[in-house]
C-alpha cells in the first residue's frame, strides 16, 4: 500500500482529481453566483417597479397594491397602504416594517405577515416609497421562494460534483498508467545500460512531448559515452600495442649489451639506445595525456585574441629548415587582412606546426608543401597541403582518431597522435577541421577559424 501512495502514478492521479475538482468548485461557486444575483435582481426590479406604480397615483394606490395582493397564487406577495400616522389603508401587511428604510429600495427585512388566517413571522424583500400626501406604500416579496432556488442549485451543483469527481479520477487513473508504461519501458532501458550495454537506447515515441525530447537528449548523451567508452578502450589497446614494442626491444638491447658489450662504450651505446626508445615512449604518453586535457576543456582560461596571420608565418619559419634538409619546397602564402581569433596561441601554434610536420613527414624528396591563410565567406581558413600519397576517401573519416595510422603510413616513424591532437584543439576552439585531395596530388588540410572582432592589443 506504501508502494502504491509513493507510486507517481497514485500522485499524479490524485493531483489530477484534486485540481479538477477545485476548477469545478470554483466553476460551480461561480454559476452559484451568478443565478442568485440574477434571481435577486430581478425581483428587486419587480418590487420597485410596482413600489413606484402604486405610489404613481395616490387615489389609485390601494387598487394597485390590492391588484399586487391579488395576482399572487402561493401567498409570497405582500403590500400595505399605511397613513402619515402609521395606521393601515389597504394590503395584508399589519403595519409597516420599521426598519424599512423609505427610499424606493430594495431591502430584506423581518416582518409579520397574516397567510391563511395565521400570523407569522417571515422574511421579505421589501421597498417602501413615499407619496406626496405623506403616506407610504410597502411592497414585498416572500424569501423563500429566492432561498428555494438557491437550494436547488446548491443541490444540482453537489450532485453533478460527484461524477465530475469520480471522472477526474479515473481519468487521472489512465493519464498516470499511459505515462507509467512510457516509464516502465524507460526504466528497463536504464537498467539495461546499468548493467553495461551502452548501445541501449531510450524509447522514443512519435508525439514530439517532453517525455521524447528527454529520451532523445538521454539518448545522445549515451552515443556519446558509448564513443568515449570505445575511444577509451581503443586508446587502451593502442597504447599498450605502441609500448609493447619499444619496451620489448628495450629489453632485448639491455639484455645483450649486458651479455654481449666487450667494453664500456659498448655498454654506453647499448644504454643510449634504450634511453632513446624510453624518450619516444614517454613522448607517446605526454601527447595521450596532452590530448585528454585539451578535450576536457581545461585550457580554456587561457584564451584571447590571437593574430592567425602572425601564427602562420611563425609556423612556417620553424619548419622550412626542416624541409629544406629534405629537400621539400615550402611555400606560404597569407591573403587578405590580419585575422584575429579568439582562443590559445600556443594551441593553434601547436596544431599548425602538427599538421606541418605531418605533411613533411609524408611528402617525398622533391615534392611541394604549402600552408596558407585565407577568408572564405568571412572566415579565416587555415590550409597545409602537399603533394604526399594522400590519404583514401573511405579512411578520412578515421585519422583525427588517437592511435589511428593510414595504411600507406605504417611504414613511416610516428605513433598516430599529432592528427588526434590536432582534432582536440580544433574541437576545443570549436574550429570545423576537413581534410582532402590536394590540387597538385597527396592531400589538404583545413581548419575554419571564426574570427572576433579586433582588439586593440592582439597576441601574436
Amino acid at each position: 500500500m506504501s508502494r502504491l501512495v509513493r507510486s507517481f502514478a497514485f500522485r499524479w492521479a490524485l493531483a489530477i482529481a484534486l485540481w479538477s475538482t477545485l476548477l469545478s468548485l470554483l466553476l460551480f461557486a461561480f454559476v452559484y453566483w451568478q443565478t442568485a444575483a440574477f434571481m435577486q435582481n430581478e425581483l428587486a426590479q419587480v418590487l420597485r417597479h410596482e413600489a413606484h406604480y402604486a405610489a404613481r397615483e395616490p387615489a389609485k394606490a390601494a387598487v394597485r397594491i390590492e391588484t399586487w395582493i391579488s395576482e399572487d397564487l402561493h401567498s409570497v406577495h405582500f403590500a400595505g397602504l399605511f397613513g402619515a400616522d402609521g395606521s393601515r389603508r389597504a394590503g395584508n401587511l399589519d403595519a409597516r416594517p420599521p426598519s424599512l428604510p423609505v427610499d424606493g429600495e430594495v431591502h430584506r427585512i423581518g416582518a409579520q405577515v397574516a397567510i391563511a388566517g395565521r400570523r407569522l413571522n417571515e422574511e421579505l424583500w421589501s421597498a417602501a416609497v413615499a407619496l406626496n400626501d405623506g403616506s407610504i406604500v410597502v411592497v414585498a416579496h416572500d424569501t423563500d421562494e429566492i432561498d428555494r432556488a438557491k437550494a436547488t442549485v446548491i443541490r444540482a451543483l453537489g450532485l453533478a460534483l460527484v461524477p465530475t469527481l469520480a471522472f477526474s479520477i479515473l481519468g487521472g487513473v489512465l493519464l498516470a498508467g499511459r505515462a507509467r508504461r512510457r516509464l516502465a519501458s524507460t526504466e528497463a532501458a536504464v537498467a539495461r545500460v546499468m548493467r553495461g550495454d551502452l548501445r541501449q537506447r531510450l524509447p522514443v515515441g512519435e508525439a514530439g512531448d517532453e517525455f521524447d525530447r528527454l529520451a532523445r537528449d538521454v539518448n545522445g548523451m549515451l552515443a556519446e559515452i558509448e564513443r568515449l567508452v570505445e575511444e577509451v578502450r581503443g586508446v587502451g589497446d593502442a597504447v599498450a600495442h605502441d609500448l609493447r614494442t619499444p619496451l620489448t626491444r628495450l629489453r632485448l638491447r639491455l639484455e645483450r649489451g649486458r651479455d654481449q658489450a666487450r667494453d664500456i662504450e659498448e655498454l654506453r651505446q647499448a644504454v643510449d639506445q634504450g634511453l632513446v626508445w624510453i624518450d619516444q615512449t614517454l613522448d607517446m604518453v605526454t601527447a595521450v595525456l596532452r590530448i585528454g586535457e585539451i578535450e576536457h576543456g581545461r585550457r580554456c582560461a587561457a584564451f584571447g585574441p590571437v593574430d592567425l596571420r602572425l601564427v602562420v608565418s611563425e609556423a612556417a619559419e620553424l619548419f622550412e629548415p626542416l624541409a629544406d634538409e629534405k629537400g621539400i619546397a615550402l611555400g606560404i602564402r597569407i591573403e587578405g587582412e590580419a585575422s584575429a581569433v579568439r582562443g590559445d596561441r600556443s594551441l593553434i601554434f601547436e596544431a599548425i606546426s602538427n599538421l606541418l610536420d605531418n605533411a613533411i613527414k609524408f611528402t617525398p624528396t622533391g615534392g611541394r608543401v604549402g600552408i596558407g591563410l585565407a577568408r572564405r565567406d568571412g572566415v579565416p581558413v587555415v590550409s597545409v597541403e602537399d603533394t604526399g600519397p594522400g590519404i583514401p576517401a573511405d579512411e578520412r573519416n578515421h585519422v583525427f582518431k588517437r592511435f589511428y595510422r593510414a595504411e600507406r603510413a605504417r611504414q613511416t616513424h610516428g605513433n598516430g597522435l599529432g592528427l588526434g591532437l590536432v582534432a582536440a584543439i580544433a574541437k576545443l576552439h570549436g574550429f570545423p577541421l576537413s581534410v582532402g585531395d590536394g590540387p597538385h596530388g597527396g592531400c589538404r588540410f583545413e581548419m575554419a577559424c571564426p574570427a572576433v572582432e579586433r582588439h586593440a592589443s592582439v597576441s601574436g
